[in-house]
């Protein structure tokens, strides 16, 4: 499973989708995807609308999240129109219903488009409010039953500090899923971490954003953290 932050298909613009930064992300995934490997896919929304911002700023928090998840379904379509354009059969599922742009999520369905080889990148988040996509990757991570869930997001890895702001963050390679929640990293919210935990589900942390990030770490190299 591939969890993609929406901020990540911004590029180096403050809003919005870069479409250099997707075709350069999509094609890792297609990388990956061509050496055998069973992928599939939950975006974010950040980079169109965060529903939690909004709901900070007096909006009702039900409906920013619902907001929040058709930004997903937007970036899931833009994901899956250019993985087609690169020969990779893709399907979206929506844990929403929207028949005339997408697949409704069913559990058996998604299992079966995996097993003919099609990526599925599974949109609008859990289908309700409260919840995080990171918690929605998790969700289907485990439903899906992968074996892994990659985080990718435009930092390679966690730190202990803001890395961005303090130049001496010192960057933590391997982590258990305990001391994330316990020293409330931050990473990913408490529900993904231990439905992860739960189910036995090691998270890699890493930047997308870097050339082939995703292609090394799928060959063992690469930076990045793991929780397990």
């Amino acid at each position: 499973m591939l969890k993609l932050s929406g901020e990540a298909l911004m590029g180096s613009k403050d809003f919005g989708i870069d479409l250099d930064t997707i075709n350069s992300i999509t094609n890792q995934i297609s990388i990956v995807f061509n050496k055998g490997i069973k992928l599939s896919l939950v975006v974010g929304g950040g980079n169109i609308f965060r529903g939690i911002s909004a709901s900070s700023e007096g909006m009702d928090r039900s409906s920013a999240d619902y907001t929040g998840m058709m930004a997903t379904v937007i970036n899931s379509l833009i994901l899956q129109n250019s993985l087609e354009q690169k020969g990779i059969a893709t399907r979206v599922l929506s844990a929403i219903k929207m028949d005339t742009v997408c697949e409704s999520y069913i559990r058996r369905r998604a299992i079966r488009h995996i097993e003919k080889k099609r990526i599925v990148i599974f949109a609008a988040g859990t289908g309700n409010p409260y919840f995080t996509t990171d918690t929605a990757a998790a969700l289907r991570a485990s439903e899906m039953k992968c074996d892994v869930l990659f985080k990718a997001t435009k930092v390679d890895g966690i730190y202990d500090k803001d890395p961005k702001i303090n130049k001496n963050a010192k960057k933590l390679y391997d982590l258990n899923y305990d001391y994330v929640i316990n020293n409330n990293l931050r990473i990913m919210d408490t529900a993904s971490i231990s439905l992860a935990k739960e189910n036995k589900i090691p998270i890699l942390v890493f930047s997308i954003l870097e050339k082939d990030s995703f292609v090394k770490i799928i060959e063992g190299k690469g930076s990045y953290t793991i929780i397990k």
